[in-house]
């Protein structure tokens, strides 16, 4: 899975950064039975062991190791490209940097990335870390009695009753297995998505190459489902964005996405004098409708995709529940709406969803007929109705967590019983920016992949402009915290000494430590 694998001959370089880390840091790693799990295999680099150098008791170590084979695996592009081994690289120009993103690949242009048994060639786009590779294939979505699971089968299961097709079948498939890397075109330009849109920066997904990238939503795959012949669907998945770092907030989660188109009969059967009304026409178009779509056509797909929704939340909440819909953009739906519950007391979004452009649904080969969607987030609902209050538990595989979800019915309510919260360590990290190419996102990401699920959260707590050099400076604090234990300073702070080497290592930060 690893940027590097086929690469074994050149395992010295693992060795030097890793041993040069651990030099650094008073420590060495014993790694006589476990390998890096996205490195290279031990057997391939014989004599590839480390011995503790410290006091320091075993669990402490795993933990301090398992943060400096990530920093080692994300520097071992510096030490390539400084000794010239990366085949095919092309060296920037003296004096330039390259943005920060292109270290997050970890391997050089010219190397290969397997993922999901293929293989995609790594270029300047390549942006993954190995935080994020090691959730691909998880699919919590489909761990039976998981929290999202529960979630994803109570929506299936609403569907199949509630809409039926002419022969007594579902007339929702459901597809919750398509693989997550998908192509940039299936991600953005089937989806109408201008070329210079801001959703597209590298900043903000994960790229595999300039071509293919982890889906940054279920919609990747509406056009080729559509063009298949489909006209309703759900569509259910993880999916991967670069973000901040709180407890609302990961790198992956997961969707599920909804699609129905109706052709002229279906849309108009049973209103009277339905056969004399067209779905398309030649306007202009409007904040209520596209300029394609009769205004008839146009309130009863609204119309339906509301009462649809309408019912599936209160299928989830129950009956009662105060809804509201909030005017927004889709660059692939309108007009198109967020949908808010006011829930205890406290309005929340829960979904966006809209009229689908029927440029879109033309390209697919359904020009006769038109359509709604709708996506909403796994992760978000079963926050709101299990009350669970950090999205990095979804990712847990403490039993104390798992167990409160065996249910054996799948409406059952359940509120989670909170593990024992552990204290947070905090610690204060701040440095002077580059004069380009610096991005939130790209520390974010650096964080997440030495610190893993130990970081709680990072805040931008101070910027600062020097009033005669105008360089920027900011302050990040990082909350660390166990799920599982208490976590000690001296543990964490051979953690935040490697997130600060890192930061200036790959993101040509100046330290303020």
């Amino acid at each position: 899975m690893c940027a590097m694998r086929g690469r074994r001959e050149n395992w010295k370089d693992y060795y030097l950064v890793v041993l040069d880390l651990c030099v650094k840091k008073g420590l060495a790693i014993l790694f006589s039975t476990v390998a890096a799990p996205f490195c290279i295999p031990i057997s391939s680099a014989p004599g590839f062991h480390f011995f503790w150098i410290g006091e320091f008791v075993k669990e402490v170590s795993t933990m301090v190791c398992s943060a400096l084979r990530r920093v080692a695996h994300v520097r071992v592009y510096l030490v390539r490209k400084a000794s010239g081994v990366s085949r095919g690289h092309q060296h920037q120009a003296l004096g330039s940097r390259p943005a920060a993103s292109e270290f997050a690949a970890r391997g050089a242009p010219g190397s290969v990335v397997e993922l999901l048994g293929k293989p995609y060639p790594q270029d300047d786009y390549s942006n993954l870390s190995q935080k994020v590779l090691s959730r691909v294939g998880r699919n919590l979505h489909n761990q039976q009695h998981h929290p999202l699971w529960l979630i994803k089968e109570r929506v299936k299961e609403h569907f199949y009753k509630q809409y039926v097709g002419r022969f007594g079948t579902p007339l929702f498939s459901v597809y919750d297995d398509l693989s997550p890397v998908v192509t940039t075109w299936q991600n953005f330009d089937s989806l109408l998505i201008p070329a210079g849109h801001p959703s597209r920066k590298k900043g903000d997904n994960y790229y595999l190459n300039r071509t293919h990238m982890l889906r940054a939503h279920t919609s990747a795959h509406q056009w080729d489902l559509l063009h298949a012949g489909l006209d309703a669907f759900l569509v259910v998945g993880d999916v991967y964005r670069r973000d901040q770092i709180d407890s609302q907030h990961y790198p992956v989660f997961h969707q599920l996405e909804a699609v129905r188109l109706f052709s002229k009969h279906e849309l108009f059967a049973g209103i009277k004098n339905g056969e004399s009304l067209q779905l398309f026409e030649q306007s202009s178009r409007s904040a209520h409708k596209q300029e394609t779509h009769t205004m008839e056509a146009m309130k009863l797909v609204e119309f339906d995709l509301k009462q649809t929704l309408t019912r599936l939340v209160t299928h989830l909440f129950g009956d009662g529940l105060d809804i509201r819909w909030v005017d927004c953009y889709f660059p692939f739906t309108h007009p198109s709406f967020e949908m808010e519950i006011n829930f205890h007391g406290e309005w929340l979004e829960v979904l966006g969803c809209g009229v689908m452009e029927q440029q879109l649904v033309n390209s697919a080969g359904a020009q006769d007929r038109v359509g709604w969607a709708f996506g909403l987030g796994l992760e978000r609902l079963a926050m709101i109705l299990y009350d669970i209050p950090d999205i990095r538990l979804f990712w847990s595989e403490d039993e104390r967590f798992l167990k409160q979800f065996l249910v054996s019915d799948i409406n059952q309510k359940v509120k989670f019983q909170p593990l024992s919260k552990y204290p947070a360590v905090i610690n204060d990290i701040s440095f002077w920016l580059p004069s380009e190419n610096y991005s939130e996102n790209d520390f974010y990401d650096l964080v997440r992949t030495i610190g893993g699920d130990l970081v709680e959260k990072v805040d931008l707590i101070d910027k600062f402009e020097h009033p005669k050099t105008h360089r920027t400076s900011h302050c990040y604090r990082i909350t660390y915290r166990h799920m599982e234990r208490t976590l000690s300073q001296s543990e964490v702070r051979h953690i935040h000494q490697a997130v600060q080497e890192a930061a200036v290592q790959l993101l040509g930060v100046e330290g303020r430590f």
